[in-house]
């Protein structure tokens, strides 16, 4: 089964994404992307793929995975439970990096860790402990101290002890065969268009296909429709900026995600979320705060 690709949102003005999911949760699929991501199960225990290798977690597992590595993680929980939060993330795109590393002599000690991610890594407990509190502490901070706590939890990574190197050495995603897909190639466009007018006529010219057809294939692809889709991520994607800080205003955040007016926001995050933006905002972080408490 070829996995589907997952958008990575960095917002303008930063490096890279810290932020905390809970479960369900829409990366919650046999996924790729492009970016490193830096992955820590707060709550739950399941059965994680990554790659070529099937494994079972508990809270407290810590796993590193590099650019295009298939992965996921399957909670044991009930049907109807929701959990507020599952998992902390911190995601960076490889230019990133590299740059950093072309420009900054220091970051010679990460380049061993980066390779070896590229077929994931299982770190120890002692490490995940000690990587716990600064990801909390980065979802939450701004500026300066942000960089301050990425480079710490790299350099905590670099220093690890020996991790488990979880996908075989002969296991390689096949991206030629899911760049000839329509739908993710769609997708991909989607990543870099999100909070533009694109239309379903403007993807079908993309991927060589006619509107019916692509229409078609989308929907077997995704489940639903493409504006249903599109307003789902874009609610995601807003869910993810309401917890990023209490300081960003409901309506500054309608506009960045790509709604054109308030009421329109409001009315398809209620849809989808069964509550108002500044509801959720409330609820949730309160959960989040309670779960990571416990």
């Amino acid at each position: 089964m070829q996995p589907d690709l997952e958008l990575v949102h960095i917002r303008k003005g930063e490096s890279f994404a810290a932020w905390m999911h809970g479960y369900p949760f829409r990366t919650v699929r046999w996924h790729y992307h492009p970016e490193y991501e830096i992955h820590l199960i707060a709550a739950t225990s399941g059965k994680f793929y990554i790659g070529d290798f099937i494994g079972d977690f508990e809270p407290g597992q810590l796993i590193m995975t590099g650019p295009n590595l298939p992965q996921n993680w399957i909670s044991d929980v009930q049907s109807d439970e929701i959990v507020p939060a599952r998992s902390l993330v911190i995601q960076f795109a490889e230019n990133f990096i590299e740059d950093a590393c072309a420009t900054m002599p220091e970051m010679d000690v990460i380049r061993p860790l980066l390779d070896r991610s590229h077929r994931g890594l299982l770190f120890d407990d002692g490490t995940s402990a000690a990587v716990r509190p600064l990801m909390e502490q980065l979802i939450e901070a701004r500026g300066l101290k942000r960089l301050s706590l990425f480079w710490q939890v790299l350099d905590t990574l670099a220093q690890a002890p020996e991790p488990e190197v979880l996908a075989s050495l002969s296991y390689e995603l096949d991206l030629s065969d899911i760049d000839a897909s329509g739908v993710n190639r769609a997708i991909a466009y989607l990543r870099e268009h999100l909070t533009e007018p694109v239309g379903e006529g403007e993807l079908a010219d993309i991927v060589g296909q006619s509107a019916s057809a692509f229409s078609r294939a989308f929907k077997r692809h995704t489940g639903t429709t493409l504006v249903r889709y599109k307003n789902q991520l874009r609610i995601d994607l807003a869910c993810q900026l309401l917890l990023d800080s209490e300081e960003i205003k409901v309506a500054e955040i309608c506009y960045e995600v790509g709604f054109s007016n308030l009421s329109n926001f409001n009315r398809h995050f209620l849809k989808l979320k069964g509550m108002s933006p500044s509801q959720f905002r409330t609820t949730f972080a309160a959960n989040g705060a309670l779960a990571m408490a416990d």
